[in-house]
């Protein structure tokens, strides 16, 4: 009798979408930084999200915490949720690699050229299969843009 064959490609869909929800109902790094150095706000019109990011980058502008308070969808609280996961600890080059990597991979179907690790934001690559979703996975990355670069104005995905 032959084994079973499961199909891995459902499990790991299944895997991220998990990973998704997670992050949504259990955000990390939720609320305000009061000691922040960085911040910026974004927004999504279409979808309703708002959020604003904080950052706190150390004198060699090493990302030494974050965090996001607002209110979105599902997708965009994971995303800024993982986001903030992420970016911890990394310096800026570093962060704006994830954020290049990130958009990128959102909106480039043939995006194939991959040099970081990206490990559990993978699972935001699920969103390419809903165009309109798409903004609502990258607001947050937009905002550390932003952020980095210490504009003032808030972005939007429109």
């Amino acid at each position: 009798m032959s084994a079973v064959n499961i199909n891995s490609g459902d499990e790991l869909r299944e895997l991220y979408r998990e990973l998704i929800l997670d992050h949504a109902r259990n955000p990390r790094h939720f609320g305000k930084l009061e000691d922040a150095t960085h911040s910026a706000e974004g927004i999504n019109p279409l979808c309703g999200d708002k959020l604003k990011l904080y950052l706190r980058l150390d004198a060699g502008h090493r990302i030494e915490d974050a965090a996001f308070e607002g209110s979105g969808c599902a997708i965009s609280v994971a995303s800024a949720s993982l986001l903030t996961d992420t970016v911890i600890g990394l310096d800026v080059p570093g962060a704006m690699s994830y954020f290049t990597a990130i958009t990128r991979r959102m909106t480039d179907v043939e995006s194939t050229e991959e040099v970081l690790d990206l490990d559990k934001l993978l699972a935001l690559e699920g969103v390419r299969e809903f165009p309109s979703r798409i903004k609502c996975a990258t607001l947050a990355w937009h905002a550390l843009k932003s952020a980095l670069l210490s504009h003032t104005s808030p972005v939007t995905t429109e």
